[in-house]
C-alpha cells in the first residue's frame, strides 16, 4: 500500500465522516427547524386564541355596557313621563273650581275635624284662594281659619290643646295616592 493510497483512504474516510456529520447536522437542523416551526405555530395559535378571547370579552363588555346605558335611558325616559303625568295631575287638581272644589274641600275638612274633640278649638290653614270657601264651610264648627298654607287646596288643621296636626291638603292626598298607585300607573303607561 502506497502512501498515496493511504492518504486517499484517509481522505475518503474523512469525506465519508464529513458527509455523515453533515447529514447528521442537516437532520438535526431540520429537526430543530421543525420543532421551532411547531413551537411558533403553537405560540401563534395561543396568541390567536388569546386575542379572540380578548375580543369576545371586549364585545361582551361593550354589549353589556350598551344594554345598561339603554336601560338607564329607558328608566330616565319613564321617570320623565311619570313626572310629567304627576305635574299634569297637580295642574288639574290646582285648577279645580266650583262645586267639585267645594265638595272635595268639605270632605277633607270634615275628615280633619273628626280627629279633634267637639269642643276643642281648632286652627285651620288653607290655600289663599280658598280662605273664603273654608270660612263658609266652617260656619257652624268650633274651628276657624287661622292662616294660609302653600298647597293645591284642602286644609291643614291643628290644635294647641291636643298637639295634633292633620294635613289633609290636596297635595298630601295626591302624594299618598301616587305612592300607592305608582306601580299600576307605570304598568298602564308602559304596558309592562
Amino acid at each position: 500500500m502506497s502512501l498515496d493510497t493511504v492518504v486517499e483512504d484517509v481522505r475518503d474516510e474523512a469525506r465519508a465522516r464529513a458527509e455523515e456529520i453533515r447529514e447528521a447536522a442537516d437532520a438535526e437542523a431540520e429537526e430543530i427547524i421543525a420543532e421551532a416551526e411547531a413551537d411558533a405555530e403553537e405560540i401563534r395559535d395561543e396568541r390567536l386564541a388569546e386575542v379572540e378571547r380578548q375580543i369576545d370579552q371586549e364585545r361582551e363588555q361593550t354589549v353589556s355596557s350598551a344594554k345598561l346605558e339603554a336601560k338607564q335611558e329607558r328608566l330616565g325616559a319613564r321617570r320623565d313621563v311619570l313626572e310629567e303625568v304627576y305635574d299634569d295631575v297637580e295642574s288639574a287638581i290646582a285648577g279645580l273650581e266650583g262645586d267639585r272644589r267645594r265638595e272635595l274641600t268639605q270632605t277633607l275638612l270634615d275628615a280633619s275635624l273628626a280627629e279633634f274633640d267637639d269642643d276643642e278649638p281648632v286652627s285651620i290653614y288653607a290655600r289663599s284662594s280658598d280662605v273664603e270657601l273654608v270660612e263658609e264651610l266652617l260656619a257652624d264648627t268650633h274651628a276657624e281659619v287661622d292662616g294660609e298654607v302653600e298647597c293645591l287646596g284642602g286644609v291643614v288643621a291643628e290644635s294647641d290643646a291636643s298637639r295634633v296636626r292633620v294635613n289633609n291638603t290636596f297635595d298630601s292626598v295626591l302624594e299618598s295616592v301616587w305612592d300607592d298607585e305608582l306601580k299600576q300607573v307605570a304598568e298602564r303607561l308602559f304596558d309592562q
